[in-house]
């Protein structure tokens, strides 16, 4: 059972301090864009997200990975990078797409904020996971994955509460860069942060009680989500969804749907669902979305952030026996 570690109090309260010192050389690029607002460039949907809530009419917010494209595997184009160097602030975590973070070292953005130092990461583990220390108990050496700093798991907005912590700094931030609109960043940011806190009594209450505590899915991308409400992940692949797990893994997890009495194999919609439906029918289990919300399509259970983790949760009130 992962055990979820308590975040100290100082963490969240020093948010907004850490949003400050994410954001380098604060000039005041107030209104720079053609149309007086701030020209806000994100690396993917949860950053976009952040950006667009918090901004508002203040902003003009694109994003470097578009509907549909999975972000692990983001290839900048010329015209992204040039997009990029014109931004009045570039939002992005760093770790988890490997273009965008020599995109934006090139960049020459001088005000840069980076979401993976608003929050503390941490390494999560189960069989597959390829955040897991080598040769931790129950995993297996040699794994391989994304080159995240010391296997910190990036994943962070699937958390309510630390993407919470995020919100806090992306607002912070905002108005270094925009101090003419500093009172309605805080506004929103506030507003932002209540329905984050409201999505987190909803999971905590809605999964307090299970018949089981395990799902698997196809992206072990949930390690934080599975700490915060006491559940065990296991992970078809590790962070990257195309991977290909190996024959011994495939037979393990049968093993763990048995014995842990798992009713149902999540896939995603993003990502092939090909292994997550073979895993299903060697088993007997049902399948069904659990989704990693690193882009909206139409394909997606909800138009937003909040709904798609309303969605999420349903799935696994259902298939984890919610009483």
């Amino acid at each position: 059972m992962n055990v979820r570690r308590l975040i100290p109090a100082a963490a969240l309260a020093g948010a907004v301090a850490l949003g400050a010192t994410a954001l380098t050389a604060c000039s005041g690029a107030s209104g720079s864009g053609k149309d007086g607002k701030l020209d806000v460039m994100s690396s993917f949907y949860p950053m976009q997200f952040l950006a667009e809530q918090i901004g508002k009419d203040h902003v003009k917010v694109d994003t470097l990975t578009k509907p549909g494209v999975e972000p692990h595997d983001l290839e900048i184009t010329p015209k992204q990078t040039g997009q990029l160097g014109e931004s009045d602030v570039v939002l992005y975590l760093k770790g988890l797409q490997p273009a965008v973070d020599k995109a934006v070292a090139q960049s020459g953005v001088k005000h840069v904020v980076d979401a993976a130092k608003l929050t503390e990461l941490e390494v999560h583990g189960s069989s597959g996971h390829d955040h897991a220390h080598e040769g931790e108990a129950g995993h297996t050496e040699g794994e391989e994955g994304h080159d995240h700093a010391h296997g910190e798991d990036p994943h962070v907005w699937l958390d309510p509460v630390k993407y919470a912590e995020v919100a806090k700094g992306v607002g912070a931030a905002l108005e270094k860069a925009d101090p003419d609109h500093a009172a309605d960043y805080r506004k929103n940011t506030d507003e932002l942060l209540g329905k984050l806190t409201a999505l987190d009594t909803e999971f905590k209450d809605g999964l307090r009680n299970t018949a089981s505590k395990t799902f698997i899915t196809t992206h072990s991308a949930f390690g934080y989500l599975a700490e915060r409400y006491g559940l065990d992940q296991e992970g078809i692949s590790g962070v990257d969804p195309e991977s290909e797990p190996s024959p011994a893994r495939m037979k393990e997890l049968q093993a763990v749907a048995k014995k842990d009495n798992v009713s149902t194999v999540f896939f995603e919609t993003l990502a092939s669902d090909k292994t997550a439906k073979t895993l299903a029918t060697d088993t007997g289990l049902k399948t069904d979305v659990l989704d990693p919300l690193e882009g909206i399509t139409d394909k997606s259970q909800g138009a937003d952030y909040f709904k798609v983790m309303r969605s999420n949760l349903k799935n696994l009130q259902k298939a984890l026996g919610s009483k």
